[in-house]
């Protein structure tokens, strides 16, 4: 198995076509942040970073008269179920590890409670990095998926990840419990 990099995962179409959708910089900011969360709480930095640039790729566009409704979204949304989907197939496309695209994957589904019945779920301190990461750049009523990066801009962010992850990489997965 290759080692499936950020720049190869964010330059397929498929990825492409839904951070298009849920908003690339968005996607690139939380990768940042799972990065340095993950190396703080010495969580696998490369898991970290590709579920954070994933986490969003299942959402679906939910308009009202043409226009985007924030609160039909919050009312209907299961996009962390589709995404962990898509990521899931995706990876493994790519050629990513199977047990590493299912930690991927699940880290994604976790990402958000907004479509969970009320609960409490006891996430992995992967699971924890990736949700912190994506509270870490969210804005009121959504507006973190609108902010704008090209996309060039946004590769060589995840070029520099990708360099920053072949150095550091591999950290001992999960020793430190997040609080």
């Amino acid at each position: 198995m290759k080692n499936v990099t950020l720049a190869e995962i964010f330059l397929h179409p498929i990825t492409q076509k839904y951070l298009q959708r849920s908003g690339i910089a968005h996607a690139v900011k939380v990768t940042e942040h799972a990065f340095h969360l993950a190396f703080k709480y010495n969580v696998d930095l490369d898991l970290a970073t590709k579920a954070a640039l994933l986490h969003d790729i299942g959402h679906y566009e939910w308009y009202r008269n043409g226009k985007w409704d924030y609160e039909l979204y919050r009312e209907n949304d299961i996009h962390a179920i589709k995404g962990a989907e898509r990521a899931h197939k995706l990876l493994i496309r790519l050629g990513e590890e199977p047990q590493r695209a299912k930690q991927i994957s699940v880290a994604i589904l976790l990402h958000t409670d907004s479509y969970l019945p009320e609960a409490q779920i006891k996430r992995s301190p992967l699971q924890k990095v990736v949700k912190l990461a994506d509270e870490m750049d969210e804005e009121k009523g959504g507006n973190h998926h609108y902010n704008v990066m090209d996309i060039e801009t946004a590769f060589q962010r995840l070029q520099r990840l990708d360099k920053l992850i072949e150095t550091y990489h591999p950290l001992p997965a999960y020793k430190e419990n997040l609080r």
